[in-house]
């Protein structure tokens, strides 16, 4: 008797602690016991991310967070990972908390990585992506909600009537002529639909139509044209070609401008006939007395007659 209550005693310890173990190993508490390795990240705030949270890649649970602290040298929050020793995180993944609903536990996040990246090891800090916070959000949800509200309290007391009742007023007192307009813009439409009137003509009319791809074509053709034009003064051919391109013509009329710098040059300095007469003051003086010979002559002749007038101008001029 003694040794069947034993022995029934100890199978019911054994079942309790393999189901305690199930319970924990089902609730994922229970990973100390495997193995595994160590990888950090340091975040603006926890976000109520709670030790013992799920780590997930792609959905996937690779880990769970063992430890969450304040790294006071760089005023973050230090979350503690640990992941299975099967799993492979690249250097540049990135972990970023999140939240599987709005009442839902929050887990960290990593992201693949580069395929080329080495994998991280033991103590490897990773690169963190910050997710807005929930609190945050609802925040912003209720003042939302409250903006909605007092919109729709503006409108409290107002009936249906107050606000459609003038446009309906109006669509009876104006009801003629409202049909009319719409029996106008139907006859207007009808009769560009059948190709008449201005419009008509212009969507329907084929010669139109003909005549625009004309015109377009006599533009290709001209554009061609100046095209071919601009060309052969580019090569050099024709008169505007060689006037563009040739040397010869640039030669000769630096050339004459050269020689009348210099034929102006010799003016200026009274060289020549030309320069003489520019420049000499006693030809000057010889012309003036002339003309003023000339004056009193005629001033003369007015009064005399035709004897006269020869020997008065015998007289002047010798």
């Amino acid at each position: 008797m003694k040794n069947s209550l034993e022995t029934k005693l100890g199978i019911f310890v054994a079942v309790t602690i393999l189901a305690a173990i199930l319970v924990v190993e089902t609730l994922g508490n229970f990973n100390w016991m495997r193995g595994g390795y160590h990888i950090n990240a340091l975040f603006n705030s926890a976000q109520d991310l709670k030790e013992g949270n799920a780590v997930k890649m792609a959905g996937v649970e690779i880990g769970h967070v063992e430890k969450i602290e304040l790294a006071n040298d760089s005023q973050k929050v230090k979350v503690t990972m640990k992941l299975n020793s099967d799993t492979i995180v690249k250097t540049d993944s990135k972990a970023t908390i999140r939240f599987t609903g709005l009442m839902g536990q929050n887990f960290v996040n990593v992201t693949f990585g580069g395929t080329d990246s080495p994998r991280a090891s033991e103590g490897t800090t990773l690169q963190t992506e910050e997710q807005p916070d929930l609190n945050a959000v609802m925040a912003k949800l209720d003042e939302a909600a409250a903006g909605i509200k007092r919109f729709g309290d503006t409108f409290t007391g107002i009936k249906i009537d107050n606000l459609v009742g003038p446009l309906i007023d109006f669509v009876k007192q104006n009801g003629p002529h409202i049909g009319g307009a719409v029996s106008n813009i139907e006859n207007i439409t009808a009769q560009i639909s059948s190709g008449q009137g201005t419009v008509g003509k212009i969507i329907y009319d084929q010669t139109l139509y003909n005549s625009a791809m004309d015109t377009v074509s006599n533009l290709q053709d001209t554009v061609a044209g100046a095209r071919g034009l601009i060309t052969g003064i580019t090569n050099g051919q024709g008169t505007l070609g060689k006037l563009a391109t040739d040397d010869t013509l640039y030669n000769s009329t630096a050339a004459s401008m050269t020689n009348l710098q210099q034929i102006l040059m010799k003016i200026n300095q009274g060289q020549g006939t030309v320069g003489k007469l520019v420049n000499d003051q006693e030809f000057y003086k010889n012309a003036k007395l002339s003309l003023q010979k000339l004056d009193k002559m005629a001033d003369s002749l007015e009064d005399e007659g035709p004897l006269s007038v020869v020997g008065t101008i015998a007289q002047n001029l010798f």
